[in-house]
């Protein structure tokens, strides 16, 4: 079998061989074959793969660069020095980036063929997408960094490990929940384990261990398993002390201990001197352990795992998941993935230091240029700082500083390679970035303990990988630099105290996302402190981007925040985004609109977020929009919405802008359920009460209207009080609506219960009308609207617009207004949610002539002609993407068209294209 090292020897030739060269046509098969080989030790690697495969592309045969059939692996190559996240113009005109090239062809295959990565390369960096995610977002491997991360390709020769690009993630995990099972069984051994103080000695307890653990495996100790045979000398009852006596050497220099140490307990003298202020607390409340606790820590969490291949940036959250869930639940917080990370991180800064290191490659070698480029660059690094206001376990901070280093190493490992394996950087200049460039604020102890441990983990691993380039052992130990994390409430304290803004580089974070209704008093009072009065309107995150833009204000800092994706959409945008514009003079650099966001904490939490990257300071890079689809553009401006369009506000309107009729929200009934009858209960109370036949009408709420399954309702609006009287169930249940409004907590409602027999808020429609649901899923093209007779009782989650002819049908059904509403409404998680006020009274109608009305009329009956055919089809069915008649979408699209001429709009406009055409217009109506 091939040992260890010759593995790695393996890779470094493979690195070598291919550093810099290869053609597509030429190389591919050399490439690919060779990384099977080299890297993954694929004897027989011409057996595994398949090279130029064919398939069908709208009637054109194309071929696929190689197929790995056993793996389901597609792989489309491409030259060196070809970006692999830019668009090339195809043979039929398309322009497309090599993930998408290669979907399309993954598209056009059978089933059976149909792959479960796509992977995309240009020999100096391997793209690898996931397919069985929602939104497939690549993990990008460096050529230079196979040595270390080789693993991560073992899914190309072996189906089994499909999951090794996860390996990381997956000894993340396991490290959580060991910790988790050690966490659970200390605690029963404390005295007063309600007591908060008790809380916080087996936190700290428990994040010394794990630094123990970690550090016997990484090799920090020197001698290898020596915290476990430590440990292993004594039983049960004995380990307590055993890790008191511990604890106390591993706080002492080797000139303060004491001096019998070595003859007394030899082993225990061998143990390095750790500082960073991990083991200083000597008064640590430790309890007894158990026979079940010390097989847990020597056997489970020792002998069977390697805590040297965790990654710090997913423990750290995970770590912290052995905390209470509802406790971090009421606080806001969610861990995140690393795949999200970057996501902030990347536009922020990293994408530009990486260009800049490249340049620094391609200056001449000649008289030093490129030694000093490399030098400049490095020197530049060391010099940048980081703030995350709510850095919780310190995954940002932490992900951050590893991909710092990591760059840092890229520029050792160029520096070695341009002289020949003689560095020009002196021993105390090859590690020149420090986790004292990072800054955090945390209001829980815990996580703040966690985040400095994943810091001094990551400081160890990125250590290792220097060692490997310079070719020398590098002292870890005692730990000499520290991150500065303060714990404390960020909203309540001055950022300037923890790093003064003339000394920072950039703000990043992933702050709580705490709507209004569920923030605690002491959030609220937060609020009210940053937000002032407009604070009832805003997301508690929303209080870290004024407290941002405040700090940036006049200076060169950037930043860049997650967020839920309602401080983009709806009332929220003007009331924050507003004062940042206009009191702080902010604007947006870049945006991701509307994503899932996942974590990896063992209680995830999926939210819908956006991105915000924005500074006070000229910025002279492209602004970039990522949408939600995965593309990426250009453009001239970002406005608060994350739209390429004018720095323009939506504010809520109590009429239309336009000469339209009146939209109004259906009836609320507020009755506890006694108004509102299922099929069932409406035809028990008829065969009992026939008189009541009279009082009952169908009624329609929002899902109701989508599934096309009306229920029933007691419309007692101008009801003969002798017909009612003869009705004993009908008025049994107008006495429980009276009883359930006289115990409401909300006075307008005790009022409503002197007139119980009517819904809370009536709205008495006596012609038919266009409804419209307040909230319908994201998934839909667009969302349904119909016409409903005026018998049809419209419940609040309805809209109603009586009076409306086609041509108000056909416009609001449109793409057009679906583009205003998707732009500009709230939306309940990332479902749309129409507003009367926000949407509909705001839009800029069309100035539409006889010709362009009569075409929208025509194209608008069309859509409902489409529908009639399928008179047992819901609206769930007939507008569901999957699902949606070729016929309806015909319709749609034509009225599309239609609606596009009434406006004066190019037919082959984008959607941001139109919202932006529709706020200038939205800004001259509102100003005239």
């Amino acid at each position: 079998p091939v040992t260890r090292q010759e593995k790695r020897t393996a890779i470094k030739e493979f690195v070598e061989k291919w550093r810099g060269r290869g053609r597509e046509d030429e190389d591919d098969r050399s490439f690919w074959l060779d990384l099977l080989f080299r890297v993954l030790g694929v004897s027989s690697a011409t057996d595994h793969m398949t090279f130029q495969n064919k398939v069908v592309v709208e009637s054109k045969t194309k071929s696929i660069d190689a197929y790995l059939p056993e793996t389901k692996v597609l792989i489309e190559q491409k030259s060196a020095g070809v970006a692999l996240d830019k668009k090339a113009r195809q043979s039929d005109g398309a322009m497309l980036t090599p993930y998408e090239q290669a979907k399309r062809y993954a598209d056009n295959l059978p089933y059976a063929e149909k792959p479960r990565w796509i992977v995309t390369s240009n020999f100096g960096e391997i793209w690898i997408y996931d397919l069985n995610t929602r939104v497939p977002e690549p993990f990008k491997l460096a050529l230079e960094d196979l040595p270390a991360e080789a693993h991560r390709l073992a899914f190309l020769a072996d189906a089994a490990h499909t999951e090794s690009l996860r390996h990381e993630m997956t000894v993340s995990l396991q490290a959580g929940e060991l910790v988790g099972a050690m966490y659970d069984l200390l605690l029963k051994q404390y005295r007063h384990p309600e007591e908060e103080a008790t809380q916080r000695a087996l936190n700290k307890l428990c994040v010394r261990l794990v630094f123990c653990l970690y550090a016997e495996d990484a090799g920090i100790f020197g001698k290898r398993d020596l915290f476990h045979d430590y440990l292993a000398q004594f039983d049960a009852r004995g380990i307590r002390q055993a890790l008191i006596r511990l604890f106390e050497v591993l706080n002492q220099p080797a000139d303060a201990r004491d001096p019998y140490l070595a003859e007394e307990d030899r082993i225990l003298a061998v143990f390095p001197y750790v500082n960073g202020g991990l083991f200083a607390e000597a008064a640590l409340e430790i309890p007894l352990f158990t026979e079940e606790l010390r097989t847990l820590l020597l056997t489970r969490a020792s002998d069977d795992f390697n805590w040297a291949q965790i990654s710090p940036t997913i423990f750290g959250a995970v770590f912290e998941s052995t905390l209470n869930p509802q406790t971090r639940r009421s606080g806001g917080m969610h861990y995140t993935s690393v795949e999200n990370i970057h996501k902030v991180i990347d536009p922020l800064f990293l994408d530009e230091l990486n260009a800049a290191f490249e340049a620094a490659k391609a200056a001449p070698l000649a008289g030093g240029a490129r030694t000093k480029a490399l030098r400049a660059l490095k020197t530049r690094l060391a010099k940048l700082t980081f703030l995350d206001p709510a850095c919780g376990s310190g995954n940002f901070l932490t992900e951050t500083y590893l991909s710092l280093r990591r760059l840092e190493n890229a520029i050792l490992r160029e520096d070695r390679k341009n002289t020949q394996g003689v560095l020009n950087f002196e021993r105390d200049k090859q590690i020149e970035i420090s986790i004292g460039q990072f800054y955090g604020i945390e209001i829980n102890d815990f996580a703040v303990a966690v985040a400095r441990t994943a810091l001094w983990i990551a400081e160890s691993q990125m250590m290792r990988e220097t060692e490997d380039i310079v070719q020398a052992d590098l002292d870890f130990l005692p730990l000499k630099t520290d991150a500065h994390l303060v714990e404390g409430n960020a909203l309540r304290l001055d950022w300037n105290d923890v790093i003064p803004a003339d000394r920072l580089s950039y703000i990043m974070g992933n702050p709580p996302f705490t709507g209004y209704t569920m923030q605690s008093a002491a959030q609220k009072e937060d609020m009210a402190t940053i937000a002032g009065s407009l604070g009832k309107n805003l997301d508690y995150v929303s209080c870290w981007f004024i407290k941002a833009a405040q700090m940036i204000q006049g200076t060169g800092i950037r930043a860049a925040l997650v967020a839920t994706n309602s401080i983009t959409q709806g009332e929220q945008v003007a009331a924050l985004w507003q004062p940042l514009f206009t009191c702080y003079g902010a604007h947006i650099d870049f945006g991701w609109r509307t994503f899932q966001w996942d974590s990896e904490a063992r209680d995830k939490a999926h939210v819908h977020c956006v991105i915000v990257g924005f500074s006070t300071a000229p910025n002279v890079s492209p602004k970039i929009i990522h949408d939600t689809d995965g593309t990426s553009r250009n453009a001239a401006n970002i406005n608060a919405y994350l739209l390429d369009a004018p720095d323009i506000f939506v504010q809520r309107r109590n009429r239309p802008l336009c000469a339209v009729p009146a939209i109004f929200r259906g009836s609320q009934p507020t009755d506890g359920g006694n108004l509102i009858l299922t099929d069932e209960e409406k035809e028990v109370l008829l065969a009992e009460e026939p008189q009541a036949r009279p009082f009952i009408r169908p009624f329609m709420m929002g899902k109701d209207f989508i599934e096309r399954k009306p229920r029933f309702c007691l419309w007692l609006v101008g009801a003969d009080p002798a017909t009612l009287k003869q009705c004993p169930q009908v008025l049994e249940r107008v006495k429980k609506v009276r009883e359930f409004r006289q115990v409401s907590s909300k006075a307008a409602t005790r009022i409503k219960a002197d007139t119980p027999m009517l819904f809370d808020d009536v709205r008495n429609i006596v012609t038919d009308y266009i409804a419209i649901p307040q909230v319908s899923s994201e998934n839909r093209r667009y969302v349904p609207i119909d016409y409903l007779s005026a018998e049809i009782i419209a419940g609040n989650m309805l809209f109603a617009l009586p009076d409306a002819t086609l041509f108000h049908f056909g416009v609001l059904t449109s793409s057009v207004h679906m583009a205003w509403m998707r732009a500009v409404c709230g939306r309940l998680k990332s479902d749309y949610r129409y507003s009367k006020d926000l949407v509909y009274n705001t839009f800029p109608w069309p100035e539409a002539d006889e010709a362009a009305r009569a075409a929208i009329e025509k194209n608008a009956q069309g859509i409902l002609d489409a529908r009639a055919h399928f008179p047992g089809a819901s609206f769930a069915d007939l507008y569901d993407p999957l699902t949606m008649p070729p016929e309806l979408l015909k319709a749609h699209q034509a009225n599309d068209r239609a609606v596009m001429v009434a406006y004066g709009f190019k037919k082959d406009m984008v959607e941001g294209e139109i919202v932006a055409t529709l706020m200038r217009r939205y800004r001259e109506m509102v100003e005239a």
